[in-house]
C-alpha cells in the first residue's frame, strides 16, 4: 500500500495524475517489479570481481535484468503515450515530464532521446518508491515496539493540528518531533545501507589505506548509522537524540557526514528533498490519522531482508483504528 501510494505522489509530480487510479493487479505487478529490481541490484554477482568471466553470466543475474527492462519499458511506453495524448489538457500548465520532453526535438544545446526519457523515469519511480515506503515501514514497526514514542507523537500532532482536520505539507515544519523519528529512521534504517556503488576518478589514501584508480566503491551508511563512536546507544531507537544537544542540527540532506541516508556530494540522491517530504507527510498522516497496535500476543519481526533496498524480512502488520472526527476523513 505504502509503494502504491508513493508511486501515485511521484506520478502526480511527474505526470500530473496518480499512476495508478486502482490498487489491482497493474500496482501489485509494478510494486513487484521494483522489489525484484531492487533485490537483484543488491546480489552478489561474480562477474563484477572475475570480469574475464562476466559474459557467462554465471548466475543469470544479467538475464533476469534484461528480461525485467523489457516489462518495466513496456510500463513506461505507455505512460508516456497517455501523457502525449493528453498534452491538451495541460496547455499553459505543463508538468515535469512536458519540460523534460520539450527537450526532445530541441535544435540547440544538448538533445534527449525517448531512451533518455525513459531512463529518467525509472530512476525517479524505482529509487523513490521502494526506498521511501521501506523507511515508513521501519518507522511504524519502531513506533509499535516503542508505544511511548507513538504516544509523545500523538500529543504533538493534537496540539499543533488537533483531531478536526487531517495532516497538510505546511504542518510538517511545526512537528519536530516528527522530524525527529524519521531521521531517526533514516539512521537505523537507511533505505540503500550501502548506497550506490562509486569508482574513485584516481588513487588516494582513506585512513591508511591505498585505494587504486578506478576502483568500486561501497559507503556503509548503515554502519555509520550504528557506529558507537559516533551515536550513543546506537542499537536504540531515540528520536530524542535530534531534539537537542550536537546532534539538534544534523540534517539528512548531505551535510552532516554521521547521517547520509541519501548519500552526499554530487552524486547526492536528486530526489533527497522530495523523498525527506514525502517520507514525514505519509508517515505523519498514518501516525496522526490512526492508532496502531500490535494483536493480542503477536511480536514485532524487526529482520532485515537483503538488497540494494533495505527491506524488513517479514512485512509490518498491524491493527489501525480511526482517531480523527469522522469528517476529517471525507475525500
Amino acid at each position: 500500500m505504502l509503494t502504491f501510494s508513493m508511486a501515485n505522489m511521484i506520478g502526480q509530480v511527474i505526470l500530473s495524475r496518480r499512476v495508478f487510479e486502482t490498487k489491482g493487479s497493474e500496482s501489485n505487478e509494478f510494486k513487484d517489479m521494483v522489489v525484484e529490481l531492487m533485490t537483484t541490484a543488491g546480489y552478489f554477482n561474480i562477474g563484477d570481481f572475475i570480469p574475464s568471466i562476466a559474459w557467462l553470466d554465471i548466475q543469470g543475474i544479467e538475464r533476469g535484468m534484461k528480461h525485467l527492462h523489457k516489462k518495466f519499458d513496456k510500463l513506461l511506453t505507455r505512460m508516456i503515450e497517455e501523457h502525449t495524448a493528453s498534452a491538451h489538457e495541460r496547455k499553459g500548465n505543463p508538468d515535469f515530464l512536458d519540460v523534460v520532453m520539450g527537450h526532445q526535438g530541441n535544435s540547440t544545446g544538448e538533445k534527449l532521446t525517448l531512451t533518455n526519457i525513459k531512463a529518467l523515469l525509472l530512476n525517479l519511480f524505482t529509487a523513490g518508491t521502494d526506498t521511501s515506503s521501506s523507511v515508513i515501514e521501519w518507522s511504524l514497526a519502531e513506533m509499535l515496539k516503542n508505544p511511548s514514542i507513538l504516544k509523545r507523537a500523538h500529543e504533538e500532532m493534537d496540539q499543533v493540528i488537533g483531531r478536526s482536520r487531517r495532516l497538510v505539507e505546511s504542518d510538517l515544519p511545526k512537528l519536530p518531533y516528527l522530524q525527529a523519528i524519521c531521521k531517526e529512521s533514516f539512521r537505523k534504517h537507511p533505505s540503500t545501507p550501502l548506497n550506490l556503488p562509486r569508482v574513485s576518478t584516481q588513487a588516494c589514501e582513506v585512513n591508511g589505506y591505498y585505494i587504486p584508480k578506478n576502483t568500486r566503491l561501497s559507503v556503509n551508511i548503515w554502519a555509520i548509522g550504528r557506529d558507537p563512536d559516533v551515536w550513543e546507544s546506537p542499537e536504540e531507537f531515540r528520536p530524542e537524540r535530534f531534539l537537542s544537544g550536537r546532534n539538534a542540527k544534523i540534517d539528512p540532506r548531505g551535510n552532516d557526514f554521521e547521517l547520509i541516508p541519501f548519500g552526499a556530494g554530487r552524486r547526492i540522491c536528486a530526489g533527497t528533498r522530495m523523498g525527506i517530504v514525502l517520507v514525514e507527510y505519509i508517515l505523519g498522516t498514518l501516525v496522526h490519522s490512526f492508532d496502531w497496535k500490535m494483536p493480542d500476543g503477536v511480536e514485532i519481526n524487526m529482520d532485515e531482508a537483503f538488497g540494494l533496498a533495505l527491506q524488513k524480512a517479514v512485512s509490518l502488520s498491524a491493527m489501525v483504528t480511526p482517531r480523527l472526527h469522522q469528517s476529517a476523513y471525507a475525500v
